[in-house]
């Protein structure tokens, strides 16, 4: 049975904190709410079972459950504290939906009501949810904006949460924060969750030199040194990357050639965005670089698997990563990747979508965004199998995770008593190291 799943991010609308993720499935060429498959049931139950310790971290997953995976418990596969049942119609006019909604609410777990709409079928589930959801388009009439603005003050008077969805537009997206939406999410969040940085400051930075050197095809490590060396910032970041818990050196490393020589260019190559982060970096910048991770590994892990792919797996990842430059610097992609030694053939695919490269990216763009049409149509063309791509996406999920943990994570040593932990703290021995 095909199987894909995808989660998108939920972001509150004042702090910008990411809250939570929604889970999208989908079933082979079936949706996920034909019931009467008793096989796409199946499939669905087992691929929950199997990995739903990958999908949960310190978010809440926001998960559509037929009335059927309810019915068979499949909400106990989760902890009652990570996850929101979110509740559409096709289980609003089920005859035992009440009683399956008291049961779940009564144990203590969150309910969402989908596309809420003023009728007495929604109002009677009204007393045990928590949050509702409601569509938000880009050009919408004043009749429209109005009757969305009731209902997220009718919601809010009931102490309700109001998520904007389906946000994959600016225009979208500035209706939802007109209407007072309580969270935002979709495919348009991913362009607000960092303050994009100016364009000259960027490029004439420390940061951008060395994402340039590492992206040689054969860096030089005396250039990468002398670009960290003279950036007190760097110098911080590739300290403490190396002495995190990922490595777990028995002893902790004051040396910039070390450090440098510890990562080896492969993992530098990988892990440069992470050069660019600092111990007050916002949940949305840490959102925006665990999707360029993600991007890049699920990328990488396609180019292995498709038959006789040109793109290699190192092309592969650093298209990935890339993909986002724009979304974190206020120029085009085109000026930043025009300074970057890759090559033609990914900057080509990230810029048009052409070649063999575009269509590996658009294979990763579509799944992200949930286009199984789009999905299913390039993986058929590139001789991947559809049933491969959700647990490669799930994979890659737990990894970027797993290693951001680590990576950000300093490794306690016995008898140590100081770290590089507090940049403040530290600053005072990076000096002596750049001196």
């Amino acid at each position: 049975m095909d199987k894909c799943v995808v989660r998108r991010a939920i972001k509150e609308a004042k702090t910008e904190k990411i809250i939570g993720y929604e889970l999208f499935f989908q079933s082979g060429s079936d949706d996920l709410y034909q019931q009467a498959e008793t096989a796409a049931l199946d499939a669905i139950s087992e691929f929950f079972m199997n990995n739903s310790h990958k999908i949960f971290k310190d978010k809440q997953i926001f998960i559509t459950l037929t009335p059927s995976l309810l019915f068979r418990n499949t909400a106990h596969l989760f902890q009652k504290d990570k996850v929101v049942i979110q509740v559409e119609d096709n289980l609003i006019i089920h005859p035992l939906a009440m009683p399956l909604v008291k049961k779940y609410h009564g144990e203590g777990y969150k309910l969402a009501i989908n596309d809420f709409q003023f009728s007495p079928k929604y109002f009677s589930f009204l007393d045990y949810a928590d949050y509702v959801r409601l569509k938000v388009g880009d050009s919408m009439s004043e009749q429209e904006m109005n009757s969305i603005s009731n209902i997220i003050s009718m919601a809010k008077g009931f102490k309700k949460k109001c998520i904007a969805t389906d946000l994959d537009t600016k225009e979208a997206y500035e209706n939802a924060l007109k209407l007072g939406a309580d969270y935002l999410e979709g495919t348009y969040i991913a362009e607000t969750l960092v303050t994009k940085a100016d364009k000259v400051t960027y490029m004439q930075g420390n940061f951008f030199q060395l994402i340039v050197a590492v992206a040689k095809e054969e860096p030089d490590m005396t250039e990468i040194e002398e670009i960290v060396s003279r950036d007190a910032g760097l110098t911080f970041a590739i300290l403490k990357l190396v002495n995190s818990a990922y490595f777990a050196l028995r002893r902790r490393t004051a040396s910039i050639r070390q450090a440098l020589m510890t990562l080896g260019i492969g993992q530098l190559r990988q892990w440069v965005y992470m050069l660019s982060i600092n111990n007050r970096e916002s949940d949305g910048n840490e959102e925006m670089l665990k999707l360029s991770f993600l991007r890049a590994n699920f990328a990488q892990e396609l180019a292995v698997r498709i038959p006789n792919c040109p793109v290699g797996k190192t092309e592969a990842y650093m298209m990935g990563m890339f993909s986002t430059l724009d979304l974190m610097v206020d120029a085009p992609l085109e000026e930043l990747l025009a300074e970057i030694p890759i090559n033609d053939d990914i900057k080509k695919g990230l810029l048009t979508g052409e070649g063999d490269a575009g269509k590996l990216f658009k294979l990763v763009i579509s799944y992200e965004n949930a286009d199984w049409k789009q999905c299913t149509q390039i993986a058929a063309e590139s001789g991947i199998k559809i049933s491969e791509l959700s647990q490669l996406y799930i994979n890659c999920v737990e990894e970027v995770n797993s290693i951001w943990d680590n990576l950000t994570t300093d490794f306690a040593r016995p008898d140590e008593e100081t770290s590089l932990n507090s940049e403040d703290d530290a600053r005072e021995r990076i000096e002596d190291v750049l001196g």
